[in-house]
C-alpha cells in the first residue's frame, strides 16, 4: 500500500516512532470513499479497534494532512471533513443543501477556464476549490 509507506517516510523524517494506531486508522481512512468527519472516522475505527480514542484519530488525521495523505475541507454549514489526497487527482464538488449529499466532478474545460481566469486577472494559479451548491435530483423527487 503506497500510503502507508508515504506515511511511514513521513513519520521517519519527522523523528517520530511507528505506531499501530496511525496504521490502523490509515488503513480506516483509505477503505472509506467519501469525505469523512473526525467523528465518522472514529466511530469506524472503535469498531475493528476499540481501544483506539478519539484524541488518537484527530492528532493522526492531522498528521496525515501534514504528511500530505489527505486534506482537510471545511464546509460553509461548519462541517470539517477529511479527503484523501495522495496520488488522486483534483476535483471539485456539488453539495445538496438538502441532505449534504456530496458528488466528486472533474471536468477539464472547467479546469482550463479557472485557469484562464487567473492569468487574465493576473494570478499566478497555486490552488483552487470549487464547492457547488443546489438540490440534489433525490431530495427534488421526494
Amino acid at each position: 500500500m503506497k500510503e502507508m509507506i508515504a506515511l511511514q517516510k513521513f513519520i521517519s523524517l519527522k523523528g517520530l516512532r511507528r505506531s499501530k494506531p496511525r496504521e490502523w486508522i490509515l488503513e480506516i481512512f483509505l477503505g472509506i470513499e467519501r469525505h469523512v468527519s473526525i467523528d465518522e472516522l472514529w466511530a469506524e475505527v472503535r469498531k475493528k479497534y476499540p481501544s483506539v480514542g478519539y484524541a488518537t484519530v484527530y492528532r493522526t488525521l492531522k498528521l496525515f494532512c501534514e504528511g500530505g495523505l489527505c486534506r482537510e475541507i471545511r464546509f460553509e454549514d461548519n462541517t470539517t471533513r477529511y479527503e484523501h489526497l495522495y496520488e488522486h487527482e483534483h476535483h471539485d464538488h456539488l453539495i445538496c443543501t438538502r441532505c449534504g449529499t456530496m458528488v466528486e466532478v472533474r471536468d477539464d474545460n472547467i479546469e482550463k477556464l479557472q485557469t484562464k481566469l487567473m492569468k487574465h486577472y493576473g494570478f499566478l494559479p497555486e490552488y483552487h476549490r470549487m464547492n457547488l451548491y443546489g438540490i440534489c435530483k433525490a431530495c427534488r423527487t421526494s
